[in-house]
C-alpha cells in the first residue's frame, strides 16, 4: 500500500512534462513554414506589380490627348505597390501560418516573421547588384512608359518653342546680359570691342564687391567704346544690367527654395507611406497566419 502511494506523484510528474514538452513543440519556429510563405508572398509580389504594369501601359495614349500625367501615373504606381504588398503579405503569412501546422496564436507569428523575411528579401534586392540585375531586365519595359509619357510633352515643348522662340529662357543670367551685350549695337562694332565691353561687364557683375565702383567704371568705359555712346548713358545701362541680373539671381533661389521644399516634403511623406505600408503588410501577415492556423490533435498516453 505503501508502494502504490508513492507511484502516484510520479505518474502526476511524468504527465506534467509531458504537457510541457506538447507545449514547447507547438510554439517551436518552423523555418520550413516560413520560408515557404516568404517565398509565395515574392512571388505573388511579383505577379501582382507584373500586372500593374501591363494595366499602366494600356492606359497610355502616345498620340492622344488623354494620356495621364506623370503625377498620376507615379501616384497610381505607388498605391498599387502599396496594396499588392498587403496582399503578397496576407498570402505568405497565410500559407506559412497553415504550413506550421500550429495553433492559432504560433500560427500568427509564423505569418508575421514571413512578413519580415519577405520585407528584408526585397530591400537586399533593391539595394544591391541582384536589385540592378532585376532591374535591367525590367528596363526596357519602363523605358517604354517613360518614352510614351514624354513623346506627348516633347511635341508640346517642341511647338510652343516654335511659337514663341523669344519665350526661351537661359540658364545662366550672367550669360542673358552678356548676349545683351554684344547685341546691343546690332553687331556693327568691332568684335574685340563688343567681347571687351561683355568680359567688363561680366566682371563687374560678378567680381568681389570691394572693388565694384572700379568696375563699374571699366565696365561702363567698355560698354561706351563698344556703342560709341556717352559714358554716363553706358552707365546707367550698366545699372540696369545690374538690377536685371539681381532680379534673376533671386528668382532662382526663390525657385531653388521652393524645389528644395518640394523634395524635403515628398521624402518625408514618402517615408511615412513607406511605414505605414510596411505596418499594413505586417498585420495582413500576422492575422493572415491566424486565419491559416491548425488545431493540432495532442495524444495522451
Amino acid at each position: 500500500m505503501a508502494l502504490s502511494t508513492t507511484l502516484h506523484p510520479s505518474a502526476s510528474t511524468t504527465a506534467e512534462v509531458r504537457d510541457a514538452g506538447t507545449t514547447v513543440a507547438l510554439n517551436q519556429v518552423s523555418w520550413g513554414a516560413v520560408f515557404a510563405g516568404a517565398v509565395a508572398a515574392l512571388v505573388a509580389q511579383m505577379i501582382l506589380n507584373m500586372v500593374g504594369l501591363g494595366i499602366g501601359l494600356s492606359v497610355l495614349n502616345p498620340t492622344g490627348t488623354d494620356t495621364p500625367t506623370a503625377g498620376s501615373l507615379s501616384t497610381g504606381a505607388g498605391l498599387w505597390w502599396v496594396i499588392s504588398g498587403i496582399v503578397a503579405s496576407a498570402i505568405g503569412g497565410f500559407l506559412a501560418g497553415r504550413l506550421s501546422g500550429r495553433p492559432a496564436g504560433t500560427s500568427a507569428y509564423h505569418g508575421l516573421v514571413s512578413w519580415a523575411v519577405t520585407t528584408l528579401v526585397i530591400v537586399y534586392l533593391l539595394t544591391s547588384a541582384v536589385g540592378g540585375l532585376i532591374g535591367g531586365a525590367f528596363g526596357g519595359i519602363t523605358s517604354v512608359i517613360g518614352g510614351a509619357g514624354s513623346a506627348v510633352g516633347g511635341a508640346a515643348q517642341t511647338a510652343a518653342q516654335a511659337a514663341a522662340p523669344s519665350l526661351t529662357k537661359i540658364s545662366n543670367p550672367l550669360d542673358g546680359i552678356e548676349n545683351q551685350v554684344r547685341q546691343s549695337t546690332g553687331n556693327q562694332d568691332p568684335q574685340a570691342l563688343r567681347d571687351a565691353a561683355a568680359a567688363a561687364v561680366r566682371a563687374y557683375l560678378s567680381g568681389d564687391a570691394s572693388q565694384k565702383a572700379q568696375a563699374e567704371t571699366k565696365a561702363a568705359d567698355a560698354l561706351a567704346k563698344a556703342q560709341g555712346i556717352p559714358a554716363d548713358q553706358a552707365k546707367a545701362q550698366i545699372q540696369d544690367y545690374q538690377r536685371q541680373y539681381e532680379a534673376t539671381v533671386a528668382d532662382a533661389k526663390q525657385k531653388a527654395t521652393a524645389a528644395a521644399e518640394a523634395t524635403r516634403s515628398a521624402a518625408a511623406q514618402g517615408a511615412l507611406y513607406a511605414a505605414l505600408a510596411l505596418v499594413l503588410g505586417a498585420l495582413a501577415a500576422f492575422f493572415a497566419g491566424r486565419m491559416g492556423s491548425v488545431s493540432p490533435v495532442v495524444r495522451r498516453h
